[in-house]
């Protein structure tokens, strides 16, 4: 397989949405709001489709601009975060259905299969989501095409520099 040329990936992007997909997850589960997980899965979807993270408005618009959080851009691979968020989002979208028709522990399950993935990438930097998309380049499937930054462990987030 041949190398691809890695892009600028804010990873300080990537960690303000994971910390609203736990936020936001834990909030619904304690309050019992389904519709909050839902609003969650809608967020991940879309962020999906539009090639972003899904509360990453808010790291552009709010956190960024005032200093609260301050850019991480390393060289990376987007597509396996896509991923990564798209299975969050099947997830999410799956529990939220599910505490909608009334089956309480699978939907919370899921729902907090969520939370602990985003967590352990935002607080561990291991991205679950990631090494899958990184297992189904070795698995040679169609459309997962991109190799790990060099010197990475597939899922762990690149260290500065490393891809130079």
């Amino acid at each position: 397989m041949t190398s691809q040329p890695l892009q600028k990936v804010d990873h300080s992007a990537l960690k303000a949405n994971q910390y609203f997909i736990i936020s936001l997850g834990v909030l619904a589960f304690v309050f019992n709001q389904p519709i909050l997980a839902a609003f969650v899965a809608l967020m991940m979807g879309l962020g999906t489709v539009l090639k972003k993270p899904g509360f990453g408005f808010i790291y552009t618009s709010l956190l960024k601009p005032r200093g609260w959080m301050k850019p991480d851009v390393l060289d990376d691979n987007p597509e396996p975060h896509r991923f990564a968020q798209f299975v969050g989002f099947l997830f999410m979208a799956g529990g939220s259905a599910a505490l909608f028709l009334g089956s309480a522990v699978l939907g919370w399950t899921l729902v907090w299969i969520v939370v602990a993935l985003a967590s352990l990438n935002a607080f561990g930097g291991f991205c679950v989501g990631c090494a899958m998309y990184y297992w189904l380049v070795r698995l040679n499937v169609p459309g997962f095409g991109k190799q790990p930054p060099t010197g990475t462990f597939p899922g762990m987030k690149p260290k500065a520099g490393a891809a130079a």
